[in-house]
């Protein structure tokens, strides 16, 4: 099934964002050559692709778990979360119908 997965970043946590970013981005994609990816990406604080210095909102993860639990333990995992660039994660299952 798929799940939505989001990271609400800290304040102030563009510095440990930029740092934990491979990280983060490798596991992501183990996510897409497991075929198991449907979207992924951060939500820029301001309406641009290069949001600068204002840094960014959060982040958001679609992807295909086995269950619930499967992609909150993969979320509690990631570098984002683990270095502190979230200050709150959630985990909610997603039915996708168009397109």
């Amino acid at each position: 099934m798929l799940f939505v997965l989001e990271g609400v970043d800290a304040p102030n946590s563009l510095a440990k964002r930029k740092l934990a970013r491979p990280a983060h981005l490798a596991r992501v994609q183990a996510l897409l050559d497991a075929n198991r990816l449907a979207i992924a990406g951060p939500m820029p604080k301001i309406a641009a692709e290069d949001p600068g210095d204002a840094g960014f909102s959060g982040s958001l993860i679609i992807a295909e778990f086995a269950s619930l639990h499967d992609a909150e333990i993969w979320l509690s995992g990631d570098p984002y979360t683990i270095e502190g660039v979230f200050e709150r994660t959630f985990v909610r299952p997603f039915r996708k119908v168009l397109p």
